[in-house]
């Protein structure tokens, strides 16, 4: 199936106010303009040079997110015009993203990324920690960015039960901090291997590559 087709599926099978985002990472200019010209317009890349790269080569309608870990020595290369920043998992980060920010004059929505995987490997605030961050307004001091919710990672693994339970309770506590922020909106839960059991557990936004572009290929990055 092409790009367009995968796209289509996938669109198909999930609730019309979820946000999809195509993970374009690892992927050439002319994958994500097949799937640009099949209507899709939200992308993420899990790499600053590669999104900075991309920005300047692609449509300036493309709203893209950044997805993946991010250094703060790369954040003013995404400042300018990234539209969400999923993976804010400690406050010198955000500290920089409000700094560039303000900068370029603009607010930039983040999401506050929870640990919730049984791997060590994957990064986060603990649950307590990122209740305590929206309860208590922790970050309210950086007026150049604006916690719209969480991002989640599930733990990879084929048990599902596994997985209700992660995004469950990160469900859980997303639901108990919306009463703390009037625009408290976004879930961000649930990748190609398992964004079913995402969206089951209350996703807002599913991030989508392999199921869109095929298999990624690693050997030039």
């Amino acid at each position: 199936m092409s790009v367009a087709d995968n796209l289509k599926k996938i669109q198909n099978s999930i609730p019309e106010s979820v946000t999809l985002i195509a993970v374009s990472k690892t992927k050439p200019k002319e994958a994500i303009e097949e799937a640009y010209n099949a209507g899709q317009r939200i992308f993420g890349e899990n790499k600053a040079q590669e999104l900075k790269d991309k920005h300047a080569a692609l449509p300036k309608d493309i709203e893209w997110h950044m997805i993946g870990r991010l250094q703060t020595n790369k954040v003013k290369y995404l400042a300018p015009y990234v539209r969400l920043i999923h993976s804010i998992d400690n406050e010198r980060l955000i500290a920089e993203v409000d700094k560039q920010a303000k900068k370029n004059n603009r607010v930039i929505d983040v999401l506050i990324q929870v640990h919730i995987a049984r791997e060590d490997s994957k990064t986060g605030f603990g649950f307590a920690e990122a209740y305590d961050i929206i309860k208590d307004n922790e970050f309210g001091a950086y007026e150049n960015v604006n916690i719209r919710g969480f991002m989640g990672m599930g733990t990879l693994t084929s048990i599902e039960t596994v997985l209700e339970e992660e995004f469950g309770k990160l469900n859980s506590l997303f639901q108990k901090c919306k009463s703390f922020k009037s625009d408290f909106d976004i879930l961000s839960m649930g990748m190609s291997g398992d964004y079913h059991i995402a969206l089951k557990n209350g996703s807002t936004m599913i991030r989508v590559g392999s199921s869109i572009f095929g298999a990624r290929d690693y050997s030039n990055k």
